[in-house]
């Protein structure tokens, strides 16, 4: 009789994460490609990568070369964030996002950590600094959210990205 192979059951976390990396991927920014997940007891309530809203131009298309428009801090003018997106469209369908678990690729910036803290998002995961990307001495958006309470974790384990931008 062959001998039963164990299989490997993957965290919820692990599950979660590669899924924000995958998203992240049909982000149309030619600069940097950011996902998110959003979850409330081991079930995804709504997800998000980074671009501009729905219904407008793709930056890879109109601004191929540079990318789009900047504001005054050079960060792109139409863009919303992954995390805006998710958060966006959970409520936009009505749902609850309170005492949800965010696991984002790029830690949040300020903004978007002032987003989270006030729609009661209580746990946020991620995989890279802000900090570190925008070359900058603090990640002023985890800093912010572990003040007032909200966990904050970096995820710790290897995962293979094929994507230079994620």
């Amino acid at each position: 009789m062959p001998k039963a192979l164990k299989m490997i059951r993957p965290d919820f976390d692990d599950i979660y994460m590669e899924l924000a990396v995958n998203l992240a991927k049909r982000s149309h920014c030619i600069k940097k490609h950011v996902g998110a997940v959003l979850t409330k007891d081991t079930r995804i309530i709504s997800i998000g990568y980074n671009g501009p809203p729905a219904g407008t131009h793709n930056c890879d298309v109109e601004f191929p070369v540079h990318g789009c428009a900047t504001d005054s801090k050079g960060s792109c003018s139409l863009a919303l964030h992954a995390e805006q997106n998710a958060i966006l469209y959970a409520v936009k369908n009505n749902t609850a996002v309170e005492g949800s678990t965010l696991f984002v690729t790029l830690s949040p910036c300020l903004a978007c950590a002032r987003i989270i803290f006030s729609m009661g998002i209580s746990r946020v995961i991620y995989l890279y600094s802000y900090a570190e990307y925008k070359g900058i001495g603090s990640d002023e958006g985890v800093n912010f959210l572990r003040k007032f309470g909200v966990q904050v974790d970096k995820y710790e384990k290897t995962l293979e990205v094929n994507d230079r931008l994620v």
